[in-house]
């Protein structure tokens, strides 16, 4: 019984293929469309959190992503100054249940690599370089025009295609990221052996500066600063902005800043937010992850999120007889509290950082989400 037979997916990120496994998996006929003519081999890392950890194990990844990840259940805070004193080191929420740990770090192209193989592996079909560029929908399904002049028909089309989503824009959904204020640079560099776990430094020149481990060798390293136009930064200026940014830090940040140079794949994002209101669906298109909701990564939930939007997707399809108002209403009542929990979560602890908030409730309203997210999706 499946509400669905063949769905096409707009992109090959973590809810794209999150989608496309758990479809695959159900014995639906599934064609995800990228529009990158490849998955990024460059990156920095990403850090998951154990409810990202128990939906990982659904997918059939978890062992993938435990053998190529670094696991933690310690969450540190540093003082800036030459001594670097730790302040406390708490331990973090296993959310994911006893079976995951607190947290992991990984590198992102390896997250990426892993759910492709195992999304080709239960018989979906990825094209790169071809992205949606129009639509038409009736009753019985979606005709889908690609950017390679093809026209195709299915039952379904999922709108996984990021922050800047063509399906959105297709559906005339005018909500859109906007930036909260913040940026980050991200750094690539190998791994301190006093760095077991994430550490956060508060104050200084930077809103924050941490870092979290991906790997016996290989750690990220992040300075999150004020929001500004950085678009055409060279990889020298990169290195520099890192390392001039940095020197208020000490303890581990005097090796990491060592190791800066052009090969640590320097990267400069906004912090965006945004929450399309209810639905996410227009008739037989919808929108998951990145494209329905983003937050900045203060909670570090945001590929869980994306993951659980495919986990309930796919869970009530697969158990409906027919892709009805039922399904899409249960849909949105499963996630849109869900989401709008965490986005506003996470842009409220950027906001008392930008306010300079003294008596922030921040170890209250972490563990709220962590309790919330405890629960599966």
């Amino acid at each position: 019984m499946s509400a669905v037979h063949s769905v096409a997916v707009a992109g090959a990120g973590v809810a794209g293929l999150a989608t496309a496994i758990l479809l695959a998996e159900g014995g639906v006929d599934v064609h995800v469309f990228e529009a990158k003519p490849a998955l990024d081999s460059l990156g920095s890392g990403i850090t998951l959190q154990g409810n990202a950890l128990r939906a990982f194990d659904r997918l059939g990844v978890w062992p993938q992503v435990r053998a190529q990840s670094y696991a933690f259940d310690v969450l540190g805070l540093r003082a800036p100054g030459p001594e670097a004193r730790v302040l406390v080191e708490m331990p973090d929420d296993r959310t994911g249940g006893p079976g995951y740990p607190a947290t992991v770090g990984m590198y992102r192209p390896d997250l990426a690599a892993i759910l492709l193989d195992r999304a080709e592996a239960l018989g979906a079909t990825i094209t790169f370089g071809v992205q949606v560029a129009a639509l038409t929908q009736d009753d019985d399904g979606v005709d889908v025009v690609l950017s390679d002049g093809r026209t195709v028909r299915h039952d379904l089309l999922v709108g996984a295609d990021g922050l800047h989503s063509t399906v959105r824009g297709l559906l005339g959904i005018e909500t859109t990221p906007e930036p909260t204020g913040m940026g980050i640079w991200r750094a690539f560099v190998r791994r301190p052996e006093q760095v077991t776990h994430t550490e956060l430094y508060y104050g200084g020149p930077v809103y924050i500066a941490g870092y979290c481990p991906t790997g016996p060798d290989t750690m990220y390293a992040y300075l999150v600063e004020k929001g500004q136009d950085r678009f055409g930064v060279t990889p020298a200026e990169a290195v520099k902005a890192m390392h001039d940014l940095s020197l208020a830090y000490h303890g581990p940040w005097e090796e990491i800043r060592a190791e800066l140079d052009e090969a640590s794949r320097i990267n400069y994002t906004r912090f965006t937010q945004h929450l399309v209101p209810a639905p996410w669906n227009r008739g037989r298109v919808v929108i998951v992850g990145d494209a329905a909701h983003s937050c900045p990564p203060t909670m570090a939930q945001g590929a869980a999120q994306a993951v659980e939007d495919a986990l309930v997707l796919v869970e009530l399809l697969l158990s409906a007889e027919r892709l009805d108002q039922e399904v899409w209403d249960a849909f949105h009542a499963r996630r849109l509290p869900r989401a709008t929990a965490v986005v506003e979560a996470s842009v409220q602890l950027g906001r008392w950082l930008l306010d300079d908030v003294h008596d922030a409730d921040v170890p209250g309203l972490m563990h709220r989400v962590a309790a919330m997210v405890s629960e599966p999706a």
